[in-house]
């Protein structure tokens, strides 16, 4: 495969259809970019294609807008499918290919996804669609219900392949690809080109152009990166004190759990701000509303999991504050690449406890960047903001509005009165902040906490995480002894329902938001099958999990003593009763259980009083 060293030209020299070019000059682009530049001639000839570059470089037009150029209209059937690790990012993709292809007459894109029902996506399909974006699961229930036929497919696209594959798509990607017609374009986009995936684009690829574009960095240079220490208390302050200080447009939060994002979402709105929650429990109607909000700035801050904000293309985002640090190093590039789009600038902001100080280093080992340790913003400094806020707010109003009335009525009252007008204007200012004080005070000095109080009991801890990252690799493996900060669950597929780990890896990371590294070993048996999560798992996870469906069955996944593994007694973490290792009772989520005592066994005195009575 050859590397190629793309030359930026203007996207008129590209021999794109006349309709799809006047969809390019509507949507504002002259200056195609580097992948742009290599990947639409090679598509456009119809070779396959392999490109390697990061996410936010515009991969999607790279491979739309060639597709579209070959695109035949007057033919209702599948002619190109793109396969998506996520929902979001199939929406964003298949909009993409609605919006370059607007000039297209009869044009039709649907966009296949888990999460909705398929009643409206089985009418559309029936109705005959050229364009198919999907994530692999819910394009394989169509492939096999016979709702999506894939007999006259030219082109299939791969994108995010190496996300598709930590998220245990692996299977399912090679399904896909071993159901379309062998002279079908191939073109797979990938930040990174590990070992399976090489195997794939070697197996099905047909002498591919590999498209590389080198980056001196892993994120983009125009994304400023700054790091702030912090107690996990005093987290929501310090947010606050962010969010004042930061000049900001479209700010995304993310956190760990889904959990956290609607009780941070619900302080932020309460604290004045147009702020919204994004995860995987939502509808995927309301999920489409919030980011549609976001994009039309009736919201400003999203507060969302790596899984819901994947594919998330809005341009209007300055800031990603990570409030909680990912799982692994790649979350974080994927996270920060929600920024600094299209040519804009960004600002990336990380959370760190002093523990973290390990994690902090391995990111900037992973970017070759360094990332700036700040202070957080100082109360000087937000009271000068509020104080200049407040005088442009009275500079605006007066150059804007008629305040004649105004003017009169308080010259007479200062008649009456005696009053000076500088004591009358300060009592107007006074009742315009409403009993709120327009400066910021200091919080009470107090004895700060150590970092190690903080409550990882209702959290998957980031460090815990780095030391077992390499407990799941895809494969069956055998489950020994369950490692430190693990637990074991199971759950009701096994052998006999054709259950593979890739289905299940793919389940969990999808629909819980773990981590596909994060994922321990998995043990698959006839009936049912064992996997090892990170211990201290929120209610609301363990709950989604128990409803998820995979292979066409419930997942119905409850606790797994360790000792059954070895032909003890299975004990589930119920949902009732009370857990000494979480120090209160758990409320309908997984909690710890002691080992029962053996049968038959005397202890204590009584064992004392039958040797002395025999």
């Amino acid at each position: 495969m050859n590397q190629l060293d793309p030359s930026p030209t203007s996207f008129s020299d590209l021999p794109l259809a006349d309709a799809v070019q006047q969809a390019v000059e509507k949507s504002g682009y002259d200056t195609p970019s580097a992948i742009q530049s290599a990947v639409i001639p090679l598509l456009l000839d119809g070779r396959d294609v392999i490109g390697q570059a990061q996410t936010g470089t515009g991969k999607t037009a790279a491979f739309a807008l060639p597709i579209l150029s070959r695109l035949d209209p007057s033919q209702t059937t599948v002619q190109v499918l793109v396969l998506t690790p996520t929902r979001e990012l199939a929406i964003q993709v298949a909009k993409s290919f609605s919006t370059y292809g607007a000039f297209m007459e009869r044009l039709s894109v649907a966009a296949i996804y888990g999460g909705q029902d398929y009643e409206p996506q089985l009418k559309q399909l029936r109705r005959g669609v050229q364009i198919v974006v999907g994530t692999p699961g819910r394009v394989i229930d169509h492939i096999k219900r016979g709702s999506l036929v894939v007999n006259s497919l030219n082109c299939l696209v791969l994108d995010e392949a190496d996300e598709m594959l930590n998220m245990g798509f692996l299977e399912d990607v090679q399904f896909v690809l071993n159901e379309t017609p062998a002279d079908t374009q191939i073109a797979l986009f990938s930040a990174t080109l590990p070992e399976p995936i090489r195997r794939i684009a070697n197996k099905h690829l047909k002498q591919p152009e590999c498209v590389q574009i080198q980056q001196k960095t892993m994120t983009a240079d125009n994304i400023r990166q700054r790091a702030l220490y912090v107690t996990p208390r005093e987290k929501p302050e310090l947010l606050m004190r962010l969010l004042e200080a930061e000049e900001t447009d479209g700010v995304i939060v993310f956190t760990k759990t889904k959990e956290a994002t609607t009780t941070l979402a619900d302080q932020l709105t309460r604290w004045g701000y147009a702020a919204a929650a994004l995860n995987g429990d939502m509808p995927q109607g309301l999920r489409e509303r919030t980011v549609e909000k976001l994009k039309s700035g009736h919201l400003d801050v999203l507060v969302a999991t790596d899984v819901a904000a994947r594919g998330l293309d809005v341009s209007r985002i300055s800031h990603v504050i990570n409030f909680d640090a990912p799982f692994d190093n790649e979350s974080y590039i994927h996270r920060i690449g929600r920024t600094g789009r299209a040519g804009r600038s960004g600002e990336a902001i990380l959370l760190l406890s002093r523990g973290q100080t390990g994690r902090l280093r391995s990111i900037e080992r992973l970017t070759r960047q360094a990332i700036e340790i700040v202070s957080p913003p100082s109360t000087e400094q937000i009271n000068l903001k509020r104080v200049n806020a407040f005088k442009a707010k009275i500079t605006e109003t007066i150059g804007q509005r008629d305040v004649s009335f105004f003017k009169e009525l308080i010259n007479d009252y200062a008649t009456e009165t005696g009053q000076p007008i500088e004591m009358v204007a300060a009592a107007l200012a006074d009742i315009c902040q409403n009993g709120r004080p327009l400066l910021l005070k200091d919080a009470p000095k107090t004895k700060r906490s150590k970092d190690r109080d903080f409550d990882s009991r209702r959290d998957f801890s980031a460090d815990r995480q780095d030391r077992f990252s390499d407990g799941h690799r895809g494969g069956n493996r055998r489950s020994g002894p369950v490692r430190e900060g693990m637990q074991r669950f199971r759950v009701e597929v096994g052998h006999v329902d054709g259950l593979k780990p890739g289905n299940l890896v793919g389940a969990i990371a999808n629909e819980a938001g773990i981590a596909g590294q994060c994922i321990g070993p998995i043990d698959i048996q006839n009936h049912y099958t064992t996997v090892d999560l990170p211990e201290g798992m929120p209610n609301d996870v363990f709950e989604t999990l128990r409803r998820t469906w995979v292979v066409g069955k419930p997942l119905n996944i409850r606790g797994f003593d360790e000792k059954s593994s070895h032909g003890g007694k299975r004990k589930p973490f119920a949902g009732k009763g009370g857990s000494k290792r979480f120090g209160k009772k758990s409320q309908g989520g997984p909690v710890a259980i002691k080992p029962g005592k053996k049968k038959g066994k005397k202890s204590g005195k009584r064992k004392a009083a039958a040797i002395a009575a025999s």
